[in-house]
């Protein structure tokens, strides 16, 4: 096995093929940000309530969430390439379906088909880069992918929004049904398969469901996955309790928050770049183990920020792009180190990750909002709490020695 690994750390890929990771990764998050601009259009035209239009982001991700678990498994006994096409067939059918909707229940319905289908792409493209590579390069590979997902939420929304203007809404998922059917065409032609014999072998011997005992019974993985998913759940708290609080607490204009997701997106590009960059001197256990203390670093400034008021919005903004830019690197490292522990169960590692992010964010998101009190502190606290269990998990469980 070291052999191998060691053959595989030394891969060059095209950059075509690159770029097609790149693209196939992306679909899930292009596929929520892209139309968010254009939700209260969609609730006017199918005389439908806001809430029922956010429901159609969150039934997404639970899509996102639990279709991961399926596929995972799928991608080590059917192979990469055949779960890919499948999901994305399902997504170019459910994205039509959004466009030709004629009331909101078809479109929550369609919404979670497509999601479902999205999120193929999601959990097969780890897996893909775990064929290839050995942990280290893992980990670097996966930050240069995060240069794409970084920037889909800078540039989705705002072409979300001309797009509105332009075509309307039902461009917008026109828009999202080619490029779902150019993307299928062109996995089809160009995603060559990459999943060995010898991980087809194992999968076909065992149950998914027992492939999936047998990780958690590992506790490597399981505190690689914790700390992935508490990681990711900073995020997903900052994403929907951020709004509230600059916009609705500290006054900020509309315009001056899209500005600021824009520049954490940055951030997010940027700490992944950092992290192919501190890669190539230590190894990817170690900056991971760093990491969390950058962060905990940061969402302590937080917590002080907001339970104090001290520094005002600044001192809440710098360390909330802190803590944003961080999560690149811890992400990119927890993934890489969760896919080296059991290479032959790639895939379904790759659906643990996945789901546990999606599932802890969303809680996390709840907690937040129910929490909310008109002041930063719950968001705040709830970010801090996550960040002090992402180290824990990695210290005391990813990382510990037997």
């Amino acid at each position: 096995m070291s052999e191998a690994l060691t053959e595989r750390s030394s891969v060059r890929l095209p950059w075509t093929f690159v770029a097609l990771l790149s693209a196939i990764g992306a679909i899930g998050p292009l596929s929520i940000d892209m139309y968010l601009p254009s939700l209260p259009s969609i609730a006017h035209d199918l005389g439908a309530s806001a809430q029922v239009t956010q429901e159609s982001v969150t039934i997404f991700l639970a899509g996102m969430a639990l279709g991961q678990l399926f596929y995972g498994p799928a991608s080590d006994r059917l192979g990469r390439r055949m779960p890919i096409l499948i999901g994305f067939c399902v997504y170019v059918a459910a994205s039509l379906a959004s466009m030709l909707t004629a009331g909101p229940l078809t479109l929550l319905a369609a919404r979670l088909a497509q999601s479902l289908g999205a999120c193929a792409g999601t959990v097969i493209v780890r897996a893909i880069v775990r064929d290839h590579f050995d942990h280290q390069q893992s980990a670097r590979f996966l930050s240069l992918l995060a240069l794409v997902t970084g920037a889909t939420p800078i540039l989705a929304p705002l072409a979300g929004a001309l797009a509105l203007g332009l075509v309307g809404w039902r461009g917008i998922f026109g828009f999202l049904t080619a490029f779902g059917a150019l993307l299928t065409l062109v996995a089809f032609l160009g995603l060559p398969e990459s999943r060995s014999e010898t991980v087809a072998r194992h999968a076909r011997s065992e149950h998914p469901l027992r492939s999936y005992l047998a990780l958690l019974r590992e506790r490597r993985i399981v505190g690689y996955v914790l700390a992935g998913a508490l990681n990711g759940a900073t995020l997903f708290t900052y994403l929907s309790s951020s709004p509230s609080v600059l916009i609705g607490v500290y006054g900020m204009a509309p315009g001056r928050y899209s500005l600021l997701v824009s520049m954490n997106a940055i951030g997010l590009i940027g700490g992944s770049q950092l992290n192919r960059l501190l890669l190539r001197r230590w190894g990817a256990d170690r900056v991971l183990s760093d990491a969390t203390l950058w962060t905990a670093a940061a969402t302590a400034l937080l917590v002080a920020a907001a339970l104090t008021g001290s520094g005002g919005l600044a001192g809440l903004l710098v360390p909330l792009f802190l803590t944003v830019a961080s999560m690149a690197v811890i992400q990119s490292n927890c993934i890489a180190g969760a896919l080296s522990v059991d290479p032959l169960r790639a895939g379904s590692i790759s659906a643990l990750l996945g789901s546990s992010s999606f599932g802890c964010g969303a809680l996390a998101g709840s907690l937040a909002g129910a929490l909310f009190d008109g002041s930063a502190r719950p968001m705040a606290l709830t970010i801090a709490a996550c960040a002090i269990g992402c180290g824990f998990a990695v210290r005391g469980l990813a990382l510990r020695r037997a």
